[in-house]
């Protein structure tokens, strides 16, 4: 990752923070976005007291505006972007879906499912234009299986997981790699606003064969790996890192 510029949607903290510092600590340039200055801001400044290079660019990534904004300037304060994490998401109300409101499923579907879109649109022209680069969109192993009282997570899930298929037969011959990760449960503030606070973790860890939940910084080694060399002939793909919740 030495001299590349990465870009990380979400990057204000979880699996999108601990990502921006591993980009960071490999040798790259990160502009990291989020709706949060002070806890984007916050993750600027972790990167750069460990001698890193980063900046914060505010923005919302289910407004197209606004993501043409943070592209634009991302290549304005740097010429390049090589490698995108698009990871921005939230899950929504637990809710079952006749009681789900069609406010809560907009904005699940808008932010997980029409933002990856919107930040792969104008990702993807420079990356044309500097001849490739990679792309890994932020799915879940709920992209994959389901459970109860999250539909319009699941389905926003779902569709990242065919949206970046379809992306990735679109642009391999342009020399772009687009995949989808697919993490099982992973202890983050997401995880606790599910009401899976620490008195559960146990029970949940019991859910995993490992036994456990897994934690941020495997998550962001997994993004590391799919936009290295190491994964260059990997393209399309729906890598799963979830301690073997899928497989049961």
């Amino acid at each position: 990752m030495e001299g590349k510029i990465v870009l990380v949607t979400g990057g204000t903290s979880g699996i999108g923070r601990a990502a921006a510092l591993a980009f960071a600590k490999e040798g790259a340039k990160v502009v990291v976005s989020g709706r949060h200055r002070d806890t984007g801001e916050e993750t600027i400044s972790i990167i750069e007291r460990a001698g890193g290079e980063a900046l914060f660019i505010e923005a919302d990534v289910s407004k197209a505006t606004e993501v043409e904004w943070l592209i634009n300037s991302t290549l304005k304060k740097y010429g390049s972007v090589h490698c995108a994490f698009n990871n921005a998401g939230v899950e929504g109300t637990k809710n079952s879906i006749i009681d789900c409101t069609e406010e809560d499923w907009d904005q699940v579907i808008n932010i997980n499912l029409k933002g990856v879109f919107l930040c792969m649109k104008f990702e993807i022209p420079p990356m044309l234009k500097q001849g490739g680069g990679t792309i890994v969109n932020m799915s879940s192993a709920y992209g994959l299986v389901a459970t109860q009282g999250l539909a319009p997570y699941i389905a926003s899930k779902h569709g990242v997981v065919g949206l970046t298929k379809a992306a990735a037969l679109e642009y391999a011959k342009g020399g772009i790699r687009i995949n989808a990760l697919c993490p099982g449960g992973v202890y983050t503030e997401m995880q606790r606003r599910l009401g899976n606070d620490d008195k559960r973790k146990e029970e949940i860890s019991r859910r995993y064969p490992l036994g456990r939940l897994g934690n941020p910084e495997e998550i962001a080694q997994a993004v590391i790996w799919l936009c290295s060399d190491a994964a260059s002939f990997v393209i399309g793909h729906t890598f799963v890192v979830d301690g073997g919740f899928v497989i049961q």
